[in-house]
């Protein structure tokens, strides 16, 4: 049997490596690339991360659709999607790169990384009072897997771990909540709070002025944090930027943001108060990540079933 034909959808991204190692992987298997090939018959499986809306539509044999990053709410904002089954990216080096970021970060903030960049610049020698992680509450809200593969991390250097999700879940030696009931007693517990929820449509400008009011108002760090490598969409920068100013936050690492790449003209890039980083928190590195995806694709041909589908209720 002629295997599936595999095209490559992306927008903001370089193509390159992608198609480089498909076609190591799979020479005998044909990998499309330009947009106009959104027609052809032979194209079983679509590879995507922002295509244009409405091109999937119009495979008359598309079998599934694969997102090139950890998140599938760039596949649902497309209005025509195909009634076919979305498979999520799950991966050990995805998962690993996710947990460094958010212990880089968390760390960065229990050890004044910002104030030490500050009296460098100034040659002040000072020492600030330093809390130990024990005495530290790291929230998480989302305990998907990323969130509890960092959970576990963060466990193993000695913060104290809180959890927070749309449902009930038990992770060990995490104290989780759920639901609007819990979310109130999750924030108030936790002195550092990481989000990496799913975008969906309850989810979307959760991360607002009425959240951070109700973050923990005394840490052992001096305020509370909020660290962001989730989606964009989950913020309201407007409302991060005036808790900043009023003190509501001491601080916050934004990996992700309303418009992407973030304008130059955004006062995020240059508050005190604020480390950027562009969208690179659990990068998707084709030499790890094409394996698993043709592995899929093999054995769906085989008739397995495909593992890691994105529920289209949910959103995620």
């Amino acid at each position: 049997m002629t295997p599936g034909s595999i095209l490559l959808a992306t927008t903001g991204w370089d193509a390159a490596e992608w198609v480089k190692e498909f076609r190591r992987l799979a020479p005998e298997r044909p990998m499309l690339t330009r947009l106009e090939n959104a027609t052809d018959p032979a194209v079983r499986y679509a590879l995507v991360w922002k295509h244009p809306h409405g091109m999937l539509a119009k495979l008359p044999n598309l079998q599934a659709i694969f997102s090139l990053g950890a998140g599938v709410d760039h596949v649902f904002t497309d209005p025509q999607l195909p009634d076919v089954p979305v498979v999520r990216i799950v991966a050990d080096d995805l998962t690993q790169r996710m947990s460094e970021y958010v212990i880089w970060q968390v760390l960065e903030h229990l050890r004044h990384g910002r104030i030490y960049r500050h009296q460098q610049a100034e040659k002040i020698w000072r020492e600030p009072p330093q809390p130990a992680s024990s005495a530290v509450t790291v929230g998480i809200m989302g305990l998907g897997v990323l969130g509890r593969d960092a959970a576990s991390k963060l466990r193993h250097i000695g913060f104290k771990v809180a959890g927070w999700g749309r449902r009930s879940q038990q992770v060990d030696g995490v104290a989780c909540h759920h639901g609007e009931d819990g979310l109130a007693t999750f924030l108030g517990q936790s002195d550092i709070v990481v989000v990496l929820l799913p975008l969906t449509q309850q989810t979307r400008g959760i991360v607002n002025r009425d959240l951070i009011s109700k973050m923990k108002r005394k840490t052992p760090l001096g305020g509370p944090v909020l660290i962001n490598a989730g989606r964009g969409g989950l913020q309201v920068e407007a409302d991060i930027l005036a808790a900043l100013d009023d003190g509501s936050l001491m601080a916050a690492s934004l990996d992700v943001f309303e418009t992407e790449p973030l304008p130059k003209e955004s006062p995020l890039w240059s508050h005190p108060s604020v480390t950027v980083t562009p969208h690179a928190a659990a990068a998707s590195d084709p030499a790890q990540l094409a394996p698993l995806m043709l592995a899929q694709i093999r054995a769906h041909e085989r008739g397995e079933p495909l593992a890691n589908l994105a529920n289209r209720d949910a959103g995620y």
